[in-house]
């Protein structure tokens, strides 16, 4: 039973220590997004027309 305890401290400690370390990349910029900007503006992007109700109205008013 003893050893069970002991297991669940030691598996505690090790995701304590996975989400400290988690953290901490993320703080330093470890996953921030330095390519994608640079890329994204050499493509077009397909605009859509948005329509709603009071255009619609007024165009079958004339």
């Amino acid at each position: 039973m003893s050893v069970i305890i002991i297991l669940i401290i030691i598996s505690i400690l090790v995701a304590l220590f996975f989400l400290a370390v988690f953290f901490w990349a993320v703080r330093s910029g470890q996953f921030d997004d330095t390519v994608s900007p640079s890329i994204r503006m050499l493509f077009d992007e397909k605009r859509h027309k948005k329509t709603n109700g009071a255009e619609k109205d007024t165009e079958e008013e004339k």
